[in-house]
């Protein structure tokens, strides 16, 4: 594979932003981030895509703007296929136990082919109408009666079990995703769960085994995943983002929706008790409307009591994970809502877990594009590092020089993406004219 085959983008369709990455590996195994580019965000409503000709307007600008970016390195560069990410309320996730037989011979050795097939055979379990299968996570395997098992190649036994993670989405909003992607001249290579792009980005292999909790504060909702042993075990969508606070400040201010925002970015506090009682903001007269005098302890009181409520339901996720014990490495908050001052001493108080803020820093290498490194890129640099763990997994099988081996490995790829492959081979009916005249 070639140098410039290697280079990833990285698209994050948000409720706030669209946001293109164009990052490589660098000798040292960080991302060097080539280019960026953003673009506000009008077509998606809570993380799902509403309205299909802004939100292709807006990856189109962010795209270009990606482009722009690069060249201003003297980077010449055919962007043609991206990593995407999807989140949204018709998220959901449910536990699913599965199992396979195997050779009637005890002493036979499981293999990858045998995991395979037991995941492939998960994703054959029946939905709801109008779901469809996102990610199949395994967690433990059993083997005959031994349980517990994290890797069950090489053992013997004659039945293979496993508890799954099923992520589901609506088939709808990922169609949407699809035709958004495919209307602006791009191809998808994979479709990713957000908070498992964030988790890559900003999590490290010590809190993934200790347990930890990542709470994503987007725009339009607020995304958990919950980790112990190194394994996904719990996710949610909570259906409240940065925008419920910025409505919150302006109905509670009495302040239009833009002078909302930048009060609550500049001046905004998730504790009431830290600020003074004689702060003052004055916002100047705007078309006509007279001055006016915002305390700044009045502001933070109103971000503060929705930012309890969104932690207080973050919480309830975490004790129905059960493992609210088990959370040795506390909480990680990104996501654009994390930069709120005071946050994480809030939500240590509202959870009684210790909490930091999620940088992504320790994955990024030395690059001129300095911003790339706040919590609100998290998701973006993320969705980079999968597109190059995707790529590791192909350069694996094209070094397997035995063919049964290579056919193993292929199906293990196929089985962890079987979803954005199902979609890509079926562009000729999910695009068809008839079905984009309602958009």
């Amino acid at each position: 594979m070639s140098a410039e085959s290697k280079v990833i983008v990285g698209l994050d369709i948000g409720t706030t932003k669209v946001c293109a990455i164009v990052g490589r590996r660098n000798e040292h195994g960080k991302i060097e981030v080539l280019g960026m580019g953003k673009a506000e965000s009008l077509g998606v409503i809570r993380g799902e895509v509403r309205n299909i000709e802004k939100t292709v307007k807006a990856i189109n600008e962010a795209i270009e703007k990606a482009k722009q970016s690069l060249l201003k390195s003297n980077i010449h560069l055919v962007i043609q296929t991206v990593h995407v990410g999807i989140a949204g309320q018709h998220i959901k996730s449910a536990q699913h136990r599965n199992s396979i037989s195997l050779a009637n011979n005890k002493d036979e050795e499981i293999s990858k082919q045998d995991v395979a097939n037991l995941i492939k055979d998960t994703y054959k379990l029946a939905l709801a109408p109008g779901d469809e299968i996102i990610h199949v996570l395994p967690q433990e395997y059993t083997v005959d009666d031994i349980g517990d098992v994290y890797d069950p190649i090489g053992m013997s036994g004659i039945r293979l079990s496993s508890n799954f993670h099923i992520i589901t989405g609506n088939v709808d909003a990922i169609k949407n995703i699809y035709k958004s992607v495919d209307r602006a001249g791009l191809e998808v290579a994979d479709l990713i769960l957000e908070p498992l792009s964030s988790s890559d980005a900003v999590l490290t292999s010590e809190e993934l085994e200790a347990g930890v909790c990542l709470v994503d504060i987007g725009g339009g909702t607020t995304d958990v995943a919950i980790f112990k042993n190194g394994i996904l075990r719990h996710t949610a969508v909570i259906p409240f983002g940065g925008n419920i606070i910025t409505k919150d400040v302006e109905e509670g201010c009495n302040v239009l929706k833009n002078q909302a925002e930048a009060l609550k970015v500049k001046f905004g506090s998730a504790l009431a008790d830290e600020n003074k009682d004689n702060e003052i903001v004055c916002i100047p007269s705007f078309h006509g409307r007279p001055p006016k005098e915002v305390s700044v302890k009045n502001l933070a009181m109103v971000i503060q009591a929705r930012v309890e409520e969104i932690f207080e339901s973050v919480l309830y996720e975490i004790k129905s994970s059960g493992l609210e014990k088990k959370l040795n490495a506390g909480i990680v908050i990104t996501g654009g809502g994390s930069q709120l001052k005071h946050l994480d001493k809030l939500v240590e108080f509202v959870t009684s877990l210790d909490t930091r803020i999620g940088y992504a820093n320790e994955h990024i290498g030395k690059t001129e594009i300095e911003e790339i490194k706040s919590p609100i890129y998290a998701t973006g640099v993320g969705l980079v590092l999968k597109g190059f763990k995707s790529i590791e997994e192909l350069d694996k099988i094209s070094s397997i020089s035995n063919d049964t081996e290579r056919k193993i490995a292929e199906e293990e790829v196929k089985q962890s993406n079987l979803l954005s492959r199902w979609f890509n081979k079926g562009k000729k009916w999910l695009y068809d004219d008839d079905d984009l005249n309602g958009f």
